[in-house]
């Protein structure tokens, strides 16, 4: 166990102190737990290091703004260790930590394992609806919910203790930091950069994953150059605790066999010899055999656009979302794209873009400017777009009132009635 500054993690570490290193990276909303039926034989030729995300396992609420935020403070809890170089195992958003060192610090890794991992997690308005639902209503929904992203059915409904188990891990996350990390994958995208990633790598999935499934395992292997497929029958996302045993044989005949040996004249741990496979262990269904997929073809590359449009179609995806901002552009035409250009460029770009305000600053602006205003389609819009900037209802609620003061009755009548609408179906968790 450890004491955890802000820029560092909480981790333990298991197995022999002269072994190469392990790690072990947790999905959003489980702890370092999850890995527990993998412990007992990784650690016959690991020493395994695990960690909690912020907040979770009751891990330090220091909310983390990104991946490459928490693959900052992995490696800063390393060097405070003496661990120059690991191979790295994640799961969900622990893969995309891993996806991230193998961009930014490939001189860190011997070898990779993603497991329920992609490129990108869904959609950022996904996630950032997620936040938005936990914000409003606290992370019971979101635990109640879990075994049905996690395991399958049958699963789920033969073991209870373990579907528990899943609930209480959620239920008992921060909230602020269960919030950040779903922020942190909103804005993960690395599918341009799969073709960077030089170490060897195993994409493991489960066949019933409805999250992250064999889709996103495929398109992470035909980006990696060195990258092997493994799918798991009759598991789903969380499939290192619902098929531990096939899980714990991939992993030791892949970090076995492709662990990257140090450059000659680089320093560090002894890395381990390649072993023989380890002998199959005995789990119904098994796992179907590791394949490879060839390389697909690179993503197309965008054309250049001005600086500030950039920004400004970031910011306004942001803030808006993906579906809001798609709508609008499908249906510019010759007339009406100069005018969302400059809307763009201008609005989003520069203002929206400033420092001198945070966003939730500026949602509490727009909406007061747009009660006075009238302006109730886009009142509707800036609602939604204020509980992603992180307003609450009862933020919401306030603002209101004061504009009621400022803009009138009836202006702030006829807004409450959009805003209460809207408040509905963004906080409403889904069934």
């Amino acid at each position: 166990m450890s004491e955890t500054p802000p820029n560092t993690l909480q981790y333990r570490f298991d197995g022999p102190e002269d072994a190469p290193v392990l790690i072990l990276g947790p999905s959003l909303g489980t702890t370092w737990h999850m890995w527990d039926r993998q412990i007992p034989e990784l650690t016959k030729q690991w020493r395994v290091f695990r960690f909690d995300l912020p907040g979770h396992g009751g891990a330090p609420a220091h909310p983390a703004a990104s991946v490459a935020d928490l693959a900052t403070r992995l490696l800063a809890t390393l060097e405070g260790l003496g661990v120059p170089r690991f191979g790295y195992a994640g799961c969900a958003l622990g893969g995309a930590v891993g996806i991230e060192l193998a961009l930014r610090h490939p001189e860190r890794l011997a070898s990779l394992a993603l497991i329920a991992a992609s490129p990108r997690f869904g959609t950022a308005d996904e996630f950032r609806q997620r936040g938005v639902i936990v914000r409003t209503n606290g992370l019971d929904p979101i635990a109640r919910s879990a075994p049905e992203r996690w395991f399958t059915g049958g699963f789920a409904a033969a073991q209870p203790a373990i579907t528990e188990w899943a609930v209480q891990m959620v239920r008992t996350t921060d909230p602020g930091c269960y919030i950040a990390a779903c922020e942190a994958l909103a804005s993960f995208d690395v599918r341009a950069g799969l073709g960077s990633v030089g170490v060897p790598t195993l994409v493991l999935v489960g066949s019933e994953d409805q999250v992250t499934g064999p889709a996103e395992a495929r398109t992470l292997v035909a980006g990696i150059p060195d990258a092997r497929l493994a799918v798991v029958p009759g598991a789903s996302h969380l499939v290192p605790v619902e098929q531990p045993a096939a899980v714990t044989d991939l992993l030791v005949r892949h970090f076995s066999t492709a662990w990257q040996p140090l450059p000659e004249n680089a320093t560090g741990h002894v890395v381990l010899p390649a072993a023989a496979p380890a002998a199959p262990v005995a789990v119904a269904p098994q796992p179907a055999p590791v394949a490879a997929i060839a390389p697909a073809a690179a993503p197309p590359q965008t054309q250049g656009v001005p600086d500030t449009y950039d920004a400004g179609i970031k910011v306004r995806r942001e803030v808006l979302g993906d579906a809001h901002v798609d709508r609008i552009l499908e249906q510019t035409d010759a007339f009406s794209e100069d005018f969302q250009e400059l809307v763009t460029r201008y609005a989003w770009g520069e203002v929206w873009d400033r420092p001198g305000l945070d966003r939730r600053t500026r949602s509490c602006v727009t909406l007061t400017a747009l009660v006075a205003g009238g302006h109730l389609d886009e009142l509707a819009v800036h609602t939604r777009a204020a509980l992603r900037n992180g307003l609450t209802p009862d933020e919401i609620k306030e603002v209101l009132l004061q504009a009621a003061v400022y803009c009138g009755v009836p202006a702030a009548s006829r807004a409450f009635r959009v805003a209460q609408q809207v408040v509905r179906e963004e906080t409403t968790p889904p069934e």
